[in-house]
C-alpha cells in the first residue's frame, strides 16, 4: 500500500498545484472574492492531504497496519468530497455543495485519528 498512497499522493499534489495555480491565475478577476477564498481553501486543504498521502506511506513502512491504510483512504476521500465541494461550489455558485464539504473534514480528521492510533498501538 505504501506504493499506491505515495502514488496518490504525488498526483494530489500535483494536481493541488494546478488548482492552485487556475485559482491564482485563471478565476482572479472572475469570481467573487468569496468564492475565490473558498477556491483557495480547497487547494490549501489538497495540498496539505496529498502531503498526509506521502506521511501514510512512509508510516506504512515503518509501523504497518491497518489503521495507516485506513488512513490513507479517510484522507483520499476528504480530499475529493472537502476539497471537491469547494471547487465546484466556487466554480458553479450552487450553495447546497457547503453542505456535503464537512463530511469532507470529517474524514480528514477521522484519517488523522487512525494515522495517530496506529502509530501509538505500533510502538
Amino acid at each position: 500500500m505504501d506504493r499506491v498512497f505515495f502514488g496518490l499522493g504525488s498526483v494530489l499534489a500535483l494536481l493541488a498545484v494546478a488548482a492552485g495555480a487556475f485559482g491564482a491565475h485563471a478565476l482572479r478577476g472572475r469570481l467573487t472574492p468569496e468564492a475565490l477564498g473558498s477556491f483557495e481553501v480547497g487547494a490549501r486543504y489538497h495540498m496539505y492531504h496529498a502531503l498526509a498521502l506521502l506521511a501514510v506511506a512512509w508510516a506504512g513502512t515503518r509501523w504497518p497496519g491497518g489503521a495507516v491504510t485506513a488512513a490513507g483512504w479517510l484522507f483520499l476521500a476528504g480530499t475529493v468530497v472537502f476539497s471537491g465541494s469547494l471547487y465546484l461550489l466556487s466554480l458553479t455558485g450552487q450553495r447546497w455543495l457547503g453542505a456535503i464539504t464537512p463530511f469532507g473534514g470529517v474524514a480528514f480528521l477521522l484519517g488523522w485519528l487512525m494515522l495517530a492510533w496506529n502509530v501509538w498501538k505500533a510502538r
